[in-house]
């Protein structure tokens, strides 16, 4: 076994690997950028090397810098994680080209499923099911046209090189084929630098579920069972568990005979996964690609077979024998929770952690702590939240009730919509695919915040200490009783006296409110509470509300501004294009600034007629959340 380890990573995978590594005695080297100097795995570490600036193509994509940080460091192997260097075939060769073990499969095992014409053709020959389809390369787009109509409708045409989606289009009738070839390869060029293209038949209801594989440097390849994925938002997967509800014994030893034929094709070494796509209709499976790496829901894996594989990862890397006899135990499912915020359409968002609590009985693997601020230059997964149970509903369950006592204040999270999709009637009954998400967005996401909100920051205000002089309350000197005090919190008119409340124009309501510690009681219900200059944080439930809060007149009565007023970033980022100057005529949905956060790019608009009064920006500026960009005067004001 190693006795030195460098981790090519950041963030809870990091994380997860650093502790592998001192459960086994190994010591472990991190690298960081700029942005990630206070991480939680640089503190964790027992060595760390800073790799460059925020930016990953100077940094965690650096092979130069990464080599040179396990030479320099003595590491004998570099863990790559997922994600950045993991699938790269010119960093697998960098390691063995440095006399450094690369923990992973051997740089042809890489190069061979990197590419998804080559995979098929490659598992195909080793009697693997593939999609039906064309996957010959160099294809023109008449021969496209004439293999989509041997096919028949739908078809999909997916780009060879790359993946998360870019460049796929789904073509449902010849009219539109010849437009969507264009597209696609357009896209693909772009993304990826490669516009060539396969088409293969659109399986309808389609499930993904992918089976876990480890192999050794001695021919020996077994599998672990599969994981269902279909729970997924624009080919992102959100929500996965193991085993699947839809697969019998018997597909499950097929599926996994086929995935092990597909792993010994290309000589795989270590632990990947074999992603198939099954039509829910007839139980058919093709293969879809391999991941020639670790994945993000390998812990679902982890819980129902008790095999620890990064351990074997590291095992296997070393030269030992792969002899593990695998048994499924129960159901596990894993939720990923991200700093998105889905009522505005999973835009990023950002911050300072100001108060964490993890549910300490369920598996969490997260990169977060109290003070850790969450910035915009990665992909925006905080934490992992698994539960594991004896049947699939304990699972849910447990799982449900754990995201429920998750306490992240400062951050908008995606919890809450984790929640609702788990209580899904279909999610329940195991009736998935993977446009489910999609069909039930709406339902599945909510803008609103909630009226007792509303109410107990109304109440948490008055709570306030304002001094002994009478004429410093918030309510007024009275003789008898107080004076109603109203507050404006985000853009809502929040009435209090003593324990009376009014929430807009709703009916009264009473509630008696008091501090306990860093909570805030209200009734019967329990906030954790945090403050951020201006901004009160509350969350209950698993979810958060940042309520921005501005004191008016006793007894005003309020009312939201004119149309006009500051246009705000929608996500932590940095400006791109400023399209709009100070003292210009803007119209209602100009495009006024180009902001992007995580390679995701959102263009900010006028929101009414007017002025351009002021532009508080430059291109190439960081933004936090919801900073004033510029503001716009109506005409009418």
């Amino acid at each position: 076994m190693f006795d030195s380890v460098l981790v090519a990573n950041r963030g809870e995978i990091a994380v997860r690997v650093i502790r592998a590594l001192r459960s086994l005695g190994i010591r472990s080297v991190a690298v960081y950028s700029d942005a990630d100097a206070e991480a939680l795995h640089v503190r964790l570490a027992d060595e760390a090397v800073r790799i460059g600036p925020a930016a990953a193509r100077e940094s965690y994509l650096s092979i130069e810098k990464i080599v040179a940080a396990a030479v320099s460091t003595g590491a004998q192997a570099i863990h790559p994680g997922y994600g950045f260097l993991a699938e790269n075939t010119a960093f697998a060769a960098a390691c063995d080209a440095a006399g450094i073990v690369f923990v992973g499969p051997p740089a042809s095992a890489i190069d061979a499923m990197g590419d998804k014409i080559r995979a098929k053709l490659t598992v195909s020959a080793a009697g693997v099911p593939v999609v039906p389809g064309r996957t010959r390369a160099g294809m023109s787009d008449d021969e496209i046209a004439e293999a989509a109509l041997e096919i028949g409708f739908p078809v999909l045409l997916k780009p060879s090189a790359g993946g998360g989606g870019k460049g796929m289009r789904l073509v449902h009738e010849e009219s539109a084929l010849r437009e969507a070839i264009e597209s696609a390869r357009r896209e693909a060029r772009g993304s990826f630098g490669d516009d060539t293209l396969l088409i293969e038949r659109f399986i309808t209801n389609p499930r993904h579920i992918e089976i876990q594989v480890l192999g050794d440097a001695h021919g020996n390849v077994i599998h672990l069972g599969e994981r269902e994925c279909s729970l997924q938002r624009r080919h992102q997967k959100i929500i996965e568990e193991a085993p699947s509800p839809f697969l019998t014994p018997e597909m499950r030893e097929a599926m996994g005979s086929a995935a092990v034929d597909a792993a010994k094709s290309v000589g795989y070494v270590g632990a990947g996964t074999v992603e198939f796509i099954v039509d829910g209709a007839s139980g058919d499976y093709f293969f879809m690609e391999m991941n020639t790496r670790l994945q993000v829901e390998h812990p679902v894996t982890e819980m129902v077979t008790g095999v620890d594989l990064v351990e074997w990862q590291l095992r296997v890397a070393s030269g030992e024998v792969l002899d593990l006899t695998v048994e499924l135990n129960g159901h596990s499912v894993e939720a990923r929770v991200y700093a998105e915020d889905p009522a505005r359409g999973f835009l990023p968002t950002g911050g300072r952690v100001l108060a964490l609590s993890e549910p300490a009985d369920v598996r969490v693997d997260s990169g977060l702590y109290e003070g850790l601020v969450v910035g915009s230059d990665y992909d925006p997964m905080l934490a992992k939240v698994i539960a594991h149970g004896r049947t699939r509903e304990e699972a849910l369950r447990r799982l449900d009730h754990a995201l429920g006592r998750m306490v992240l204040l400062g951050v908008t999270t995606n919890i809450p919509f984790l929640r609702a999709l788990l209580r899904d009637e279909d999610v329940r009954s195991g009736a998935l695919d993977t446009g489910l998400v999609e069909r039930k967005l709406d339902s599945l996401t909510s803008a609103e915040i909630p009226d007792d909100v509303y109410v107990a920051a109304g109440l948490e205000r008055s709570l306030q200490p304002h001094g002994d002089d009478p004429w410093d309350q918030p309510g007024g000197w009275r003789v008898g009783e107080h004076a109603w005090t109203t507050w404006r919190i985000n853009d809502v008119d929040v009435r209090v006296r003593g324990e009376e409340v009014v929430v807009g124009a709703g009916e009264p309501v009473r509630a008696r409110a008091r501090r306990e510690g860093a909570d805030l009681l209200v009734g019967s219900r329990r906030y954790a509470m945090a403050r951020d200059g201006d901004v009160l944080w509350l969350g209950h439930d698993g979810a958060s509300w940042a309520l921005v809060e501005a004191e008016f007149l006793v007894g005003a009565a309020g009312g939201a501004a004119a149309s006009g007023g500051p246009v705000k970033s929608p996500m932590p980022g940095t400006v791109l294009v400023v399209r709009a100057q100070q003292g210009e005529e803007v119209t209602a949905g100009q495009a006024l600034f180009v902001v992007e956060a995580m390679k995701m790019e959102h263009t900010v608009t006028a929101p009414v007629d007017g002025v351009l009064a002021e532009v508080n920006v430059q291109a190439g500026q960081q933004v936090a959340l919801d900073q004033v960009l510029a503001l716009v005067v109506s005409h009418e004001e």
